[in-house]
Parts: C-alpha cells; structure tokens; sequence
C-alpha cells in the first residue's frame, strides 16, 4: 500500500509538471468555471420568483452547484490525457519500469480531484464577492470541496476507464457528449429540485451529480441536515469506489492487449 501511494504522488506531480506547460489550461481551467457563474446567475436570476423556488438569492443558491458542474466536466473529460499518453506510447513505457500499475490509474482520479478542490475554491471566492454566502461556516467550505473533489473522482474513474477501452479521441468525445449534458440537467444544478418534472426529480435521486450539489447546497443554509449531507457524500464515495475499480480493471484489459 506504501509503494503505491508513494508511485500515485510520484506519478502526480509527472502530470502536474505536464500541466504547467500547457498554460493555455491552466487559464481554462481558471476562467471558464467563473464564466459559467457570471453567465448563469444573470440568465436566471428572476427564477427565484417562482412559487416553492426556496430561496430569494440565486447566486447563492447557484454557487453550491457551479462548484460541483465543474468539477464533473472536467473529470468528465480528463480521459483525454489518458488516450494522448496512450497515442504517444507513454503508457506502454512505464508497464516497462517497476511503476505501480494501479498507481498510472489512481494519479489520474487524485488529479482530477485536486482540479476540482481548486476550482471550487475560486468560484467559491466569486460566489462570496457577488453574494453568496456559507451559512455553516468553515464546516460548510470543507464540506462542498469534499463533495467537488468527491465527484471528480467518480467520473474521472469512469472516464478513464472508457478512455483505456475505447482508446480513440472520438469515441471518448461521443461518449462525454452523450453523458455530460443528461446528467448536469437530471439535477437541481440550476433549479429546485421540487421545481423539477416528478420523472426527472425520481431520476434525479439515482445521479451524482445530484448528489454532489445536493451535499453542497444544504450547507448553505443555517441549520443544515448533516444526515443529508453524509449521506450524499457515502454515496459518492461509494460510487468513486466502483469507478476506480472500474479504471483499473480497463487497464488490466488494456495490458492484455499489449
């Protein structure tokens, strides 16, 4: 378990140092969450108008869920690092040292979870100097980046995965398509869920995504549910289980291939 967690860190900071060369990231990664926040909360600030809507501040109400659809687009397609290394046989020389298999797998999911962590720290900075506001306090910050690097790691694992089977750029393009849109609208990232049609609120209870802004959002108000909030975020970590597993049982049939 040592060697493993010591190879993961090492094979972490090999993709950090990837990423400090390619500033034109570094910025996207920065900037378009903080688009998404100014864009959202001026197209539907008057929803709040809305009968049951719960809440009479849109920014707050946004922010919680902001945090966590960045955090799943971008874990969504962090895949495409996997095939680029793939493509460039990078993979394939480091089956030739003594390298953790897990380890190439793991980096890739604490990655994305680290990703996420810091974006949700700026939008949440944003959020604070247009509004929006963590009633629980420091409790509360831990608790959405928990659940934004919670989420990150889910559907990093599963991304991976579909990376290591498919090992094409267009099949994983096709594939993030056809996921991201769905899952970001089968939850009350944008609206309350009692708000929601009953076919998409029933659908809603079965997404991670949901269950990552779900967490978010109930610390933002005073007297959060912290039943709630656990238990949304066992389910992620539950669900990041099984999608790592799953990471690495498509990288075991990659090298099988070899």
């Amino acid at each position: 378990m040592t060697t493993t967690l010591s190879h993961t860190w090492y094979m972490l900071g090999r993709q950090t140092r990837n990423l400090l060369r390619q500033p034109i990231w570094i910025f996207i990664i920065l900037i378009q969450p903080l688009i998404w926040l100014l864009l959202y909360s001026q197209l539907f600030r008057r929803i709040v108008e809305l009968p049951g809507f719960g809440s009479d501040s849109y920014i707050e109400f946004l922010t919680p869920g902001i945090v966590v659809m960045t955090a799943f687009f971008s874990a969504l397609w962090s895949g495409m690092a996997m095939i680029e290394d793939l493509d460039q046989g990078v993979i394939e020389r480091f089956l030739a040292t003594p390298a953790r298999r897990t380890a190439l797998v793991l980096s890739q999911v604490a990655r994305s979870a680290i990703t996420a962590v810091i974006q949700a720290v700026i939008i949440l900075g944003l959020g604070f100097l247009m509004g929006a506001r963590v009633r629980e306090g420091v409790v509360g910050w831990i608790v959405i980046l928990v659940a934004a690097a919670l989420v990150a790691g889910c559907f990093s694992g599963l991304s991976h995965g579909i990376a290591l089977l498919a090992r094409r750029e267009p099949t994983m393009i096709a594939v993030a398509n056809f996921v991201g849109l769905p899952l970001m609208f089968l939850s009350s990232t944008l609206i309350a869920t009692n708000l929601m049609p009953g076919w998409m609120q029933w659908a809603a209870k079965f997404n991670p995504v949901h269950w990552g802004v779900e967490a978010s959002r109930e610390v933002v108000h005073r007297g959060a549910d912290w039943g709630a909030v656990g238990v949304w975020l066992a389910l992620l970590l539950g669900f990041a289980a099984v999608t790592s597993a799953f990471a690495t049982w498509a990288f075991q049939a990659y090298r099988r291939t070899l």
